[in-house]
């Protein structure tokens, strides 16, 4: 009987805390002298909905080692945002690549209005009432990107944020 168990048991892994999303899965080509050579590239998005999000990119002979590759990045990646609520703390915008990113707080039950890779790696943070705009580019890995560095230009307070600081003039007396 305890042979059973073992087999039903055997090929279950214990469940991550993070979800994971595949963002973009693309053949690429490079081209050498005796044809061509076929790799996939993975983009993966992990989240654990609490404030926790990476994104990962990947290539590899085969889909599945490229995925865990890129899961593997998208750990090393990850950031922390603050969350206010459902919400982000304030107005960021951002840019990576050509992709521009702009993200508002919304007010509570709004939800998020936001697309494609966006959606993905807000959903993943866990942030449920947010406004967003892509600008520029519609490149998925540049977009998701763009929005990991929005989320981590996030204060909670808006004192704490990142200021530049202007020179002061030497004022001479005579």
């Amino acid at each position: 009987m305890a042979r059973k168990s073992d087999k039903r048991t055997r090929g279950r892994r214990e469940k991550s805390e993070f979800d994971q999303k595949v963002l973009d899965l693309a053949r690429v080509t490079r081209v050498v002298k005796g044809g061509r050579r076929f790799r996939f590239r993975a983009t993966i998005v992990i989240g654990d909905h609490k404030g926790r999000v990476g994104v990962g990119v990947s290539k590899g002979a085969d889909v599945s080692v490229a995925i865990q590759k890129a899961t593997q990045i998208a750990r090393k990646n990850l950031i922390t945002i603050p969350l206010k609520n459902t919400t982000i703390p304030h107005d960021v915008s951002c840019k990576y690549g050509s992709a521009k990113i702009l993200l508002k707080p919304a007010p509570e039950g709004h939800g998020v209005i936001a697309g494609g890779a966006v959606r993905v790696v807000l959903m993943l943070a866990g942030v449920h009432d947010v406004i967003s705009k892509s600008l520029g580019a519609s490149n998925k890995i540049n977009v998701a990107r763009a929005t990991v560095a929005c989320l981590s230009q996030l204060r909670l307070s808006p004192d704490r944020m990142i200021e530049k600081k202007v020179p002061e003039a030497n004022q001479t007396t005579e």
